[in-house]
């Protein structure tokens, strides 16, 4: 298995640039496994393919506001992107700027000031604000879009889910910006339930995979959290024959996670921690039945988990018919549904 056996060229226009209103009116392409069958829908159907009892697993995360502007001592800009707290004060922070090092201390208007505390791999420092920038980051801070996203968002709540709660996330878990209050509605009136995982999204999801070997690609390690209660509810929907259908890959990795801890004759247990659960194909799913997922860059982890699911040629073959049909790619693009 080689890192190239997971690219593929995409033309750019395909590349979604602004979301698709209403969310529901995106597109869903279902890859069904068994049949090895290809039908195109739009996301407002997704309904027809779910069965009464099933169970979608969200991840209820929330995007932060962590895209920052500050000033460096001799007035230069310098963008500070927030990755990951580890305390109150203390973050890990992608720094954009030259000469960035230990000791330097960074104004940002309205906030607190930031100090650069460390330095870390490539351009990533650890920051240490004089107060907890987390209530300030609404009125200072920007969404932190993807790098290929080159429109304005007018909307910055279009870059978060409908049932986003817990702030944490560096980027959005896509497959959920496709849902509204109406299919959520429509779904649960046909027996179809819901149940919340979090997992706070890192950039380093999203990156292209290096290595040409992608066993050797380290994955950077992302908080996750499946509670007790969420956990019975899953267990009891696969008692009763009812199917788990994880919605993004951040929820797929959370459940599989979790799978680790489950007793024996249970699907999950509890789990609340760091993962650094990598899925290349060859792996076992033990807790995911079905999956909604957008469209990968090429060479991720993420195409590399969908690979494991259904398939890595199947998945290539997909991705091409896709291409060929117009379907809008990556965080603002459409849906797929593997069965």
């Amino acid at each position: 298995m080689r890192t190239d056996d997971f690219d593929y060229h995409l033309p750019p226009e395909r590349i979604a640039q602004t979301p698709v209103e209403p969310r529901h009116a995106s597109r869903l392409l279902v890859l069904k496994r068994a049949s090895n069958e290809l039908q195109h829908a739009t996301f407002w159907e997704l309904p027809n393919y779910l069965q009464p009892n099933d169970l979608l697993v969200v991840n209820q995360t929330r995007v932060l506001p962590a895209r920052i502007y500050a000033r460096k001592p001799t007035g230069g800009r310098v963008e500070v992107l927030l990755l990951r707290r580890e305390d109150a004060h203390t973050w890990e922070a992608l720094i954009g700027g030259k000469h960035v090092k230990p000791g330097t201390t960074l104004a940002i208007e309205g906030g607190p000031d930031v100090e650069v505390v460390e330095v870390l791999e490539g351009s990533r420092r650890r920051v240490r604000f004089s107060a907890p920038v987390e209530p300030t980051l609404e009125k200072i801070g920007q969404m932190p879009l993807p790098p290929y996203i080159h429109t304005r968002l007018e909307n910055p709540e279009r870059y978060q889910t409908v049932y986003a709660r817990q702030p944490g996330s560096a980027a959005a878990p896509t497959a959920g910006l496709h849902f509204t209050p109406e299919l959520i509605q429509v779904l649960q009136k046909k027996g179809i339930s819901f149940c919340t995982v979090t997992l706070h999204v890192g950039l380093d999801t999203f990156s292209p995979v290096t290595e040409d070997d992608p066993q050797t690609h380290l994955i950077h390690s992302e908080w996750c959290e499946l509670t007790s209660e969420a956990a019975g509810q899953i267990n009891q929907t696969s008692k009763n024959g009812g199917r788990i259908v994880a919605v993004g890959t951040t929820s797929v990795r959370t459940l599989e996670s979790a799978a680790k801890q489950a007793e024996p004759g249970e699907r999950v247990g509890s789990f609340s921690g760091a993962t650094d659960l990598f899925i290349l194909p060859g792996y076992t799913f033990r807790a995911v039945d079905l999956m909604i997922t957008n469209f990968h860059l090429p060479r991720s982890t993420l195409l590399m988990l969908v690979s494991a699911f259904a398939g890595r040629e199947r998945m290539l073959a997909a991705y091409q018919i896709a291409i060929k049909m117009n379907y809008r790619f990556f965080s603002f693009g459409d849906a797929m549904l593997i069965e």
